[in-house]
């Protein structure tokens, strides 16, 4: 039977016993995510404490960081979602925070002109993120989100 969280301590100290685990054995997001029949950005987002992992994919991650029986199971339990309560301080996360103030109502303005009157789901979703090479010098990011549209439906 599937479980849930209702709070995020047990999360919390399952995700820093898996980023321990995880420098020290020198494995990086995606040797976890290998082997797991699921996208990097996913098992990194449950690692995270974001998503409960399926059995199997939670048996893989277990094993490649040597977790005990009893974490392996807490990899599958539906957890308490959202990481911040508030503006984000880090950096890097900031940014992402700093794009959505700026062009947010950008968005919801072109998905409504392009869609009609809904939201972009979180749920059916894939996220991924990409390394290219700027033809400027150095490196861009190129993240997409794809979102699953649903409509607003009266009732």
């Amino acid at each position: 039977m599937q479980q849930s969280h209702a709070y995020n301590d047990a999360s919390l100290a399952l995700t820093t016993r898996a980023l321990d685990a995880k420098a020290r054995k020198n494995l990086s997001w995606q040797d976890l995510a290998d082997d797991t029949g699921l996208s990097l950005a996913y098992v990194t987002a449950a690692l995270l404490g974001q998503h409960p992992l399926p059995q199997a994919a939670a048996q893989v991650v277990g094993d490649k960081l040597e977790l005990d029986a009893a974490d392996i199971a807490a990899l599958q339990i539906i957890p308490l979602r959202g990481s911040l309560s508030g503006v984000p301080t880090d950096p890097t996360i900031y940014r992402f925070y700093e794009m959505i103030q700026i062009y947010g109502t950008t968005l919801k303005a072109l998905v409504h002109e392009q869609f009609g009157d809904g939201i972009i789901s979180a749920i059916n979703f894939k996220l991924d993120i990409k390394k290219v090479e700027d033809p400027e010098g150095g490196s861009r990011a190129v993240v997409t989100l794809d979102g699953k549209f649903l409509p607003l439906r009266p009732f």
